[in-house]
């Protein structure tokens, strides 16, 4: 990712909540065509979570420990918050002396810009300002959040005011929360009654419906596009007992995760 710091607009998606399982079984089942166009190989790549839940698993990506491969490493990570005695910072590593991306990526010339989705980032608490405040402009309303059936299309109309009144040679950093998969998401599935792996899977063709239009807004600015989109943990429907997440459980630390690069329109 080094070389890319300056040429390329960057965007970083977290499908929040999102379990790897529903995710594998949603792309074999051709429920999601979009993501099975853009992700490297038509697959999710299976991997490791730093964190049960949003607000540390946020902390750490933002800090450059992504979701770890689940092969033996060590792996070299994209970018890194400079420390000594980091092992996995290699060659194609950016580097920063900051203590998170967006912060790096500010003092390297770009706009940042924060969706936020879940709670964590709903400024009405103290608490939601604190990952938002990483960045110079931040957004969030209730029409993004759990309750919203088109929290993802509200979050792309924002976006796209955003887009167009940014001029063409800043860079731009994009970070996008999509809340849609947190439970309640019984409302994708008509007369559900609960929120279980059905609703959850559904609520991921929701957001595959919208992916389209989030890549033609941050390849229409002219640049390439890194992209990295993932879920920042998983959740539990009842099993071994537990409901939500903030456990140590399988399908909590199991993710999605992909990193392409998307061509300039």
């Amino acid at each position: 990712m080094r070389e890319l710091i300056g040429s390329h607009d960057l965007l970083f998606v977290t499908l929040d909540t999102l379990r790897y399982d529903v995710a594998a079984g949603c792309l074999q089942a051709g429920r999601t065509p979009y993501l099975s166009k853009v992700l490297p190989g038509g697959v999710w790549e299976r991997r490791h979570t730093p964190a049960s839940f949003t607000y540390a698993a946020h902390h750490a990506f933002f800090a450059g420990f992504l979701p770890t491969p689940v092969t033996p490493g060590p792996h070299e990570r994209m970018y890194a918050a400079r420390f000594g005695g980091s092992e996995t910072s290699g060659p194609g590593t950016y580097v920063f002396d900051a203590p998170d991306l967006p912060t790096a990526l500010a003092a390297a010339g770009y706009h940042t810009v924060c969706l936020g989705g879940v709670g964590f980032f709903n400024p009405a608490a103290p608490l939601g300002r604190v990952l938002p405040g990483l960045f110079a402009e931040s957004h969030w309303e209730k029409a993004f959040g759990v309750t919203a059936p088109d929290c993802l299309g509200a979050q792309l109309d924002r976006l796209e005011t955003i887009v167009h009144a940014l001029p063409p040679a800043k860079p731009l950093f994009t970070f996008v929360n999509v809340a849609a998969l947190h439970q309640p998401n019984r409302h994708y599935v008509p007369g559900a009654g609960s929120d279980d792996l059905s609703t959850h899977a559904a609520a991921l063709e929701y957001v595959d419906s919208r992916m389209g239009r989030l890549f033609d807004l941050v390849t229409g600015r002219g640049r390439p596009c890194q992209v990295i989109i993932c879920s920042d943990h998983g959740t539990l429907y009842g099993e071994d007992g537990h409901t939500g997440h903030r456990v140590a459980h399988e399908a909590v630390w199991t993710v999605p995760y992909a990193d392409f690069i998307l061509d300039a329109r």
